[in-house]
Parts: structure tokens; C-alpha cells; sequence
């Protein structure tokens, strides 16, 4: 019944999908000309006109027809590009499309008649398709409820296997009793395979109902949530239409597309930044001679960036053009009497800031696509509605950037599951670089020397359970296990947790504002069991780190010995530098000497941890080294390794019995195996 109502029903949707391909594929084709996407959009256009034709709307299905007789010409690899007027024409056609179909968005209503009361049922049908956000909301919080009794349903599995294993007892008990308790034992046996069926089927039903239920919370948060993408053809077609409008080449860039956010969020975002890419295409972007007297291509570049930042978005355009005209600036503030005349004059900074306030343009007339000075005090009151931040940068002859920045509702991601001190939280997946599993002693120098050595060089490191606890005492755990090695905004640091936990999909929520938190906490999510878990801000993590690594080492904490320092004897410059490099990126201190006479006198002036002495050195040799400091008894107790360029058995053999505690070859030298073996030998304090 509902289709014969409605027989468009079906085809909006489509429609409205097969008009956002051709937008995007009609721009792709205006900056990257070729055969594959003039066979994109034949293939779209006639899929939208065979549908038109069926559903009997004859002029979109005209207007595709025509779409198809432009591009035709151009099929294959030899057709050159489309020509201006050919390319306008195109844009022309997807305007009127996209004109039809929205005006089949909402169905008329149902005539009315006197036995029929007045109602809209076309529109309830539209909000089905596409349901309100209240809706959404009150959807995904009755599946956490559901989610929260999964919790019993757990407990009755476990209490299933207890009985189960509890009649196994009683059958054994009963097995090797007297003849005559043979029933009773039939009897038990069998209530212990009736238990043990029951419990499978009830563990088999729990694991599959949380299956289906985080499908169906995946998918509901997902119809919550619009990809970014969805505004950058709108974002692109604005920077076409501005640039055809000043007679100029423009080539737009989009990065960040994957991230995913509420429409409430994008939808005036969208329009900002319309706003902004136009005003970066009039006033930023040069004419092509001026850009050629410049030096600069004579294509300009704006580029639309979307990042997540802790449970802030934040949107930029960069433009490679003038930047803004300081001075041109200067002159409206003042005759709008925003500056006093013969003031002292405002910074740089001080002048942009103006440039959000309304009516400030430096453009000498009025235009369609600017002059009235109202662009940036739109993207102004767009960072009021979503209580956010503007800012603007420009660096002159080399372009401009305008940030907005504000707090996320609800946010999609992959997270990496971790555990420190009994929380377990998550990491945005997309910030991790690598996680790398620890030892004890690596863990405990790591937490002593607050850097940790991750691909060849020393990154700040920090246990998370120190951050997340920070002015209370930290709950025993296990120790920690393992480093996540995270890329933050002010450089590469690794944070120490017991264990990984795997990875998940979920959508971040802000926290509670009377629930204070850490600040390496940015956001809350709900696990299957209907529990919350924090969610790490990567940027307060970064900050907290950095905050550490400024302020110095830690101190030893008093369950921990520090190692005792490390005398490196080589009578190669390169070679010292190069293991104090290694040694010292690990945490330890080092001493050098050139020789194995400086070796053994700086070995009796003071305690070491460990000797890491070379072979082939004039005087004292390697081997004299090791075994003088073995005949000595306050020497004796300190490891020794060798390190050369001899890999001979008898070498290794002679190491051995002048007693050293291992040898590395040079030629096969490995930093880890190294490390390894110190973390292994050294002497601590």
C-alpha cells in the first residue's frame, strides 16, 4: 500500500545518492581530466536515467540524457579534456538535477476529503527514513539499558558450569561406591550432561545476543553519525564557482575525510566554511601573472583539513596565496572606528582578530562571491552556536589559514583497549604508532630515566597509571608490560600499561560536567557490558609527558634501584659516541676512555655498573682489560662485555675464559641484543 501512495519513495533515495556521485565526479573531472572518471559519471548518469524514466519523472531523466551526450565524445584514452563551455554545461545539468530531485524530497500529502481528517502522512514516512536525532538518542540509550543485563546473564553461566562440574564430582564419588547406588549414579551422570548441554546453549545464546547487540549499537550510532566527506563537494563546488567568478585556477584539497561526526555539527559548519574557501579564493588566491612574477604556480591550492583533537574537531582551510592585506586592514578598522586615528599601531595578531568582527572586508568592491564583509563574521557566529574558537594566521605573499575549533558531541572511532592500575581505557587507534611489550627490567628503567628507545631513538615515556592517577596514591597492579608508542602533535612519546586489551569500534561521548577528571581523560564511551570507559586524550597524555620530560627525570621511586653508571673503553672516537648515544637514549649514564689504561683508572676511581670495552686497542687490550678487573676484588663483581670486530670461535672462547659476561660481534651488531644484555648484567645501586 505504502508503495502504491508513494511510488517515489524508493527512487528519492536513490535519486538523492546517484546526484551526491555525479557532484563529486563532475569536480574530479574538472581538476583531474582523464577516461576513468568520464566512465564514472556515463555510468551514473545512465543509472539515474533509467531509474528516472521507470518512476516516468521525464525531465531528470532529459537532463541526464543530456549529461551523457557531453561526455560520450570523451570516452576512451585518446579524447582530449572537456572544454570550458563544456565543463559549465555539465555543472549546469547537475544543478538542475539536483533541482528536481529536491523538490521530490517531501511527497505531497494525501488529498483531503470531509471524512478524512488533515494529516501528514508523507512526512512521518520522511522521518523514518531519516529519524531525528532524539530519536537516535533514546535508541541507543535502550540498547545500553539492554546491555547492562547481559551482566547476569554472565553470572548464570558461570553458575551453570559450577553445577555442571559439581554433579561430575558427585558421579565420581558415586562411581567408585557400592554396586547399589548404580542408579543414583545413572542419574547423576546424566544430570552432569544435562547441565553441560544447557550451559553450552546458554554461553552459545549470550555470546551471540552481545554479537547482534553491538552490531545493532554500531549501526545506530553510525545512522547518529555523517562522515565529513559529505561536505567537502559542497566545499569544492563553492571554490569551482568562485574561481570561474575571478577568472582564476583553483585546485581544491581535502584531507580528514573518514572522520565521522553528529549533522547537527556539520551542517553549520558547512556553511562557515562556504564562507571561508570563497573568501580564500577572491582575496588570498592571486591572479596567475601575479603568481608567476611570485614565483608560485599558476594554479592556487586551497586545502580543507578535518582532524580529531581529543574530543575537539577542528577545521582548516589553507590557502597559498598574498594573505591577508594588513594594511587594507588597518584602513577599514579605522574608518569604521575600530582604531583611533593616530593610535599606536596594532600588531599583526591584533589585526586579524578585527577581521571577525562584521563589516570589516578589504575587498574594493562588492561581488557575488564577496565585498560585504560579512564571510568571516559567519564562520564567527558559527564557533558561538557550537561554542568553539576561530583563528587566523597569515604569513604575507605565502597564504592564510582559518582554524575552527570546537567540542564533538559524539565521535566515531577505533580505539586500542588498555589496562593500567585496574582502569581500563581506551587510545584512539589512529594516533598509535606501535605498541612494544616490555620485560620488568626494561619497564623498571623506562619508569626510572622517563624515555624509552623506540626506532632508533629515545622517546619521552611516561606509566599511564601515574597520569591517570595524579595526586592519589596508585593501586597495585602486575607492573607494566608493555609501551604504546603514540604520535602526538609536539612529537613522537610512549605511555607504559599493564596489558593490551585489543581494539573496538566506539563513539566517544563528553564527559558528565560535574565529573571532573584527568586531563589525559578526554571522552567517555560505553562498553558491551554497559559500563562506561575513559577515553584518553592523546593531546593531554602529549602534554602531561612533555610537561615531565621539561621538568626533568623523575625521581627513583624507593622500590626501584637505579643501574649504576656504564664505562664504555674504545680507542675509536665514532665507536664511544656511538654506544654513549645507544646507552644514554636507554637511560643509563656513561663514562668514556679512550684506552684501556684511562679504562682501568677510571674503573678504580669509581663504581660502575658495567664495563663495555672494545679488543683491538694499543696498550692494554680488551682482553688484558677484563681479566686485570677480574683479578681485582672490588673490580671483580662489575660484568664485563667485549665488543669487536673478531668473530672467531677461539675469540669468543678466550673472552669467555679472560671473564667477560658476553661478546657481541661488531659486524652483526644488533642494538636490542645489546641493550638486552646490559638490562640483563648491569649492577644497580
Amino acid at each position: 500500500m505504502a508503495e502504491a501512495k508513494d511510488p517515489l519513495r524508493y527512487f528519492r533515495v536513490e535519486a538523492r545518492e546517484l546526484v551526491d556521485q555525479i557532484s563529486a565526479g563532475v569536480l574530479d573531472l574538472d581538476q583531474r581530466p582523464g577516461p576513468e572518471p568520464v566512465a564514472m559519471l556515463l555510468r551514473v548518469a545512465h543509472t539515474l536515467k533509467g531509474a528516472a524514466r521507470v518512476v516516468k519523472q521525464k525531465e531528470i531523466a532529459d537532463h541526464a540524457h543530456a549529461f551523457e551526450e557531453i561526455l560520450v565524445p570523451h570516452r576512451g584514452d585518446a579524447a582530449g579534456p572537456l572544454a570550458a563551455g563544456e565543463m559549465r554545461e555539465l555543472l549546469r545539468l547537475n544543478d538542475a538535477i539536483a533541482a528536481c530531485v529536491g523538490l521530490m524530497e517531501k511527497p505531497p500529502a494525501a488529498p483531503q476529503t470531509e471524512k478524512t481528517p488533515e494529516r501528514a502522512p508523507e512526512v512521518k514516512r520522511e522521518e523514518i527514513t531519516k529519524p531525528a536525532p532524539a530519536d537516535l538518542d533514546e535508541l541507543l540509550d535502550a540498547i545500553g539499558e539492554t546491555n547492562t543485563r547481559m551482566a547476569p546473564l554472565r553470572v548464570g553461566c558461570s553458575t551453570v558450569e559450577r553445577l555442571h562440574r559439581s554433579a561430575e564430582n558427585l558421579a565420581d564419588q558415586l562411581r567408585v561406591g557400592r554396586g547399589g547406588a548404580a542408579a543414583t549414579r545413572a542419574a547423576a551422570e546424566r544430570l552432569a550432561g544435562e547441565l553441560g548441554s544447557a550451559g553450552r546453549r546458554f554461553t552459545d545464546a549470550v555470546d551471540q545476543i552481545e554479537r547482534e547487540l553491538e552490531d545493532v549499537r554500531a549501526r545506530a550510532e553510525g545512522l547518529r553519525l555523517v562522515p565529513v566527506s559529505s561536505v567537502f563537494t559542497t566545499l569544492r563546488r563553492a571554490v569551482r564557482d568562485a574561481a570561474e567568478a575571478e577568472g582564476k585556477r583553483v585546485r581544491f584539497e581535502a584531507r580528514g575525510a573518514g572522520l565521522r561526526m553528529g549533522a547537527h555539527l556539520l551542517s553549520p559548519v558547512s556553511g562557515g566554511f562556504l564562507h571561508v574557501v570563497r573568501n580564500a579564493v577572491v582575496h588570498g588566491i592571486e591572479p596567475a601573472t601575479e603568481r608567476a612574477a611570485a614565483g608560485k604556480p599558476a594554479e592556487g591550492t586551497i586545502t580543507v583539513e578535518v582532524e580529531r583533537r581529543g574530543r575537539f574537531a577542528l577545521f582548516r582551510c589553507v590557502d597559498d596565496g598574498r594573505g591577508f592585506d594588513l594594511d587594507a586592514l588597518r584602513r577599514t578598522a579605522e574608518a569604521r572606528g575600530l582604531l583611533a586615528a593616530g593610535s599606536e599601531p596594532p600588531d599583526s595578531d591584533q589585526l586579524l582578530g578585527l577581521v571577525l568582527h562584521g563589516g570589516i572586508s578589504t575587498s574594493p568592491s562588492v561581488t557575488e562571491v564577496a565585498g560585504r564583509g560579512i564571510g568571516m563574521d559567519a564562520v564567527r557566529e558559527v564557533a558561538a552556536q557550537l561554542d568553539g574558537e576561530v583563528r587566523v594566521h597569515s604569513t604575507p605573499g605565502r597564504g592564510a589559514t582559518v582554524e575552527l575549533i570546537f567540542p564533538l558531541a559524539l565521535l566515531a572511532m577505533t580505539g586500542l583497549n588498555v589496562e593500567a592500575a585496574g582502569t581500563v581505557a581506551t587510545l584512539p587507534l589512529d594516533v598509535v604508532r606501535a605498541c612494544v611489550r616490555l620485560s620488568p627490567e626494561e619497564a623498571a628503567a623506562a619508569a626510572i630515566s622517563g624515555r624509552i628507545v623506540y626506532d632508533g631513538s629515545a622517546a619521552p615515556f611516561l606509566p599511564l597509571a601515574e597520569a591517570l592517577y595524579t595526586g592519589s596514591t596508585v593501586p597495585d597492579s602486575p607492573g607494566i608490560g608493555a609501551a604504546v608508542v603514540v604520535n602526538g602533535t609536539s612529537g613522537t612519546f610512549a605511555i607504559g600499561v599493564d596489558r593490551l586489551a585489543g581494539t573496538s569500534g566506539l563513539v566517544a561521548r563528553p564527559l558528565p560536567e560535574l565529573a571532573p577528571a584527568s586531563a589525559v581523560v578526554g571522552s567517555v564511551s560505553v562498553d558491551a557490558d554497559g559500563n562506561p570507559r575513559l577515553v584518553l586524550d592523546p593531546q593531554g597524555l602529549a602534554d602531561e609527558v612533555f610537561r615531565g620530560e621539561k621538568a626533568g627525570a623523575r625521581p627513583v621511586a624507593a622500590t626501584v634501584a637505579a643501574p649504576l653508571p656504564i664505562l664504555v673503553v674504545d680507542d675509536s672516537l665514532t665507536t664511544r659516541m656511538l654506544e654513549r648515544s645507544i646507552l644514554e637514549s636507554a637511560g643509563y649514564e656513561v663514562d668514556l676512555a679512550a684506552s684501556g689504561e684511562e679504562g682501568l683508572e677510571k674503573a678504580r676511581a669509581r663504581r660502575y655498573g658495567l664495563f663495555l670495552t672494545d679488543i683491538d686497542m694499543p696498550g692494554i687490550d680488551g682482553f688484558t682489560f677484563v681479566e686485570r678487573t677480574r683479578a681485582d676484588p672490588k673490580l671483580a663483581v662489575v660484568p664485563a662485555i667485549l665488543v669487536s670486530s673478531r668473530a672467531s670461535a677461539a675469540d669468543r672462547d678466550r673472552g669467555r675464559a679472560a671473564g667477560a659476561s658476553a661478546y657481541v660481534v661488531k659486524g652483526e651488531f644488533d642494538q636490542e641484543l645489546l641493550l638486552n644484555h646490559i638490562r640483563r648484567l648491569v649492577v644497580r645501586s
